[in-house]
């Protein structure tokens, strides 16, 4: 940068960069929120939906499950479906935040 010492340049540089990466973890974020991930348990009898952030956001289930079975199966079913949509949707941030460029370290 003209007119600055290279230590100033490179710390508008250093700023510059954070400021895109900043924008690119809020466009991270808003893609993730649009991504629906749908996972089942119990051979399909619980289906749960979530966002790309992990957020559920629906919960079907068969009405079967409720034949001779108490709740606590049911419990079960469903923590198994959030547990596995939950998973999914980290696994989901993971990939994305590795395509994120990371900041280069500055020595002091």
């Amino acid at each position: 940068m003209a007119g600055l010492p290279d230590s100033m340049a490179d710390l508008q540089q250093l700023f510059q960069l954070g400021q895109q990466m900043q924008g690119r973890l809020q466009q991270l974020q808003t893609e993730l929120a649009s991504r629906t991930i749908e996972t089942t348990a119990g051979g399909g009898m619980v289906r749960v939906t979530a966002d790309g952030r992990g957020t559920v956001r629906g919960v079907v289930i068969d009405p079967a499950v409720f034949e001779g079975r108490d709740a606590e199966f049911l419990a079960d079913l469903v923590l198994a479906a959030v547990a596995e949509a939950q998973r999914r949707a980290a696994d989901l941030l993971q990939a994305e935040m590795r395509k994120v460029p990371t900041l280069p370290f500055v020595a002091g």
